[in-house]
This record gives C-alpha cells, structure tokens and sequence, in this order.
C-alpha cells in the first residue's frame, strides 16, 4: 500500500520518527540500523512495509529498500512478528544477518535478544535457501530490478485486464512491425489491436 514516505523529520528517535509528509504526520518505528543512518538529516525517504493487524496498522520504516527486503524475509517466518524482526534489524546489521543465515550460523541469530535456539533454526532453514537464490549481494545492493520495454507493457495491459496470451501474441506483433520501442508507444499500440 506504502512504497516510501519523503518528508520533514519533526520527530527522531531509536525506535521511532514522526515524518511529516505534505502536512500529515505519519508515525514511523524504524530499527537502530536505520536510525543510525538518518539521524543527522532533518529531512529523508523512508521506505515502508505496512502492517495490519486486527487491532492496530504500524508502518516500520527503513533507510534502504534492501533493508526492507530482509525485514520482509524476516516477518515471513512464522514466530517472528514485526517487533521481532525490528529488534534483529537493530542488534546486528542486515548484513550480519544475511550471512548468518546463507551459512546456517545458528548462534550468530540466537545472540539476538529474544531469539532462542528454535527460533534461529526456523529463521535460517524458512529463509536460506530463498536467500542463497537471490544471490549474496540481492539484498544488499539497493536496485529496482529493471523490465524491458515490452515486459512493462505487457505488465501494464495485463494490470488492465486484457488476457496474458492476448497481450504476449499482439506484442509479439507489434515487436516485428514496429521500430519504437518505448512503453507508451508499445502500449499504445497493443490497444489498438487489443
């Protein structure tokens, strides 16, 4: 629902900032991790993972997308809720933790407060094998993954509601026929034959 909030820092502390965004103040819990890289600016961009719960809806805001990623992977595993993937984010630094469980080090996870041997075990055998695919550096490096012209098109006619074999052979025509290759002109395009 939130990709990122960018405003004003009225707000800054360990656990948590108030973001001022176009006049609205939103309240933020950010890890030590993140905090550490933001408490100097007054203003910045936050990325956020949004959760709702049945009693309450908390934005975790993070400094890089590849921080938000790792706390993605993180609340996935069942027993660990947002507050527990913050305070991991905050004892050890995201980097530590990818590694730790890419090479399946139990006891660097289970130093973190609130993490027991169980728990650890969980954490890297849910989420090692998902990391070792992204590759070591995928949530360390701070990328959008990049779409071809035409996969963005067949994307955004897809999210249209045109049907995915209708979209792929009319952009495959329009591919062959056709020498710019832009988004909006592929779109463009495939609507006139869609």
């Amino acid at each position: 629902m939130y990709e990122y909030l960018d405003g004003q820092l009225v707000l800054k502390s360990p656990t948590h900032v108030i973001i001022d965004v176009g006049g609205v103040g939103y309240h933020v819990h950010i890890s030590l991790t993140t905090f550490s890289q933001i408490k100097e600016v007054e203003r910045c961009k936050l990325f956020i993972s949004f959760q709702v719960r049945e009693d309450s809806q908390t934005m975790y805001g993070f400094a890089t997308e590849s921080e938000r990623h790792l706390f993605n992977h993180l609340i996935s595993v069942s027993g660990i809720g947002p507050n527990t993937g913050r305070m991991m984010l905050s004892s050890i630094t995201p980097e530590e933790i990818q590694q730790a469980i890419v090479q399946g080090q139990v006891a660097v996870i289970q130093r973190i407060k609130g993490i027991g041997p169980k728990t650890a075990q969980r954490v890297i055998l849910e989420l090692q094998d998902k990391l070792k695919k992204e590759g070591p550096n995928a949530l360390l490096l701070d990328h959008v993954p990049t779409q071809s012209a035409h996969e963005e098109a067949n994307s955004a006619l897809i999210m249209l509601g045109f049907p995915k074999p209708q979209v792929e052979k009319v952009m495959q025509q329009i591919l062959l026929s056709t020498e710019d290759h832009s988004v909006e002109s592929l779109i463009k395009a495939a609507l006139k034959k869609l």
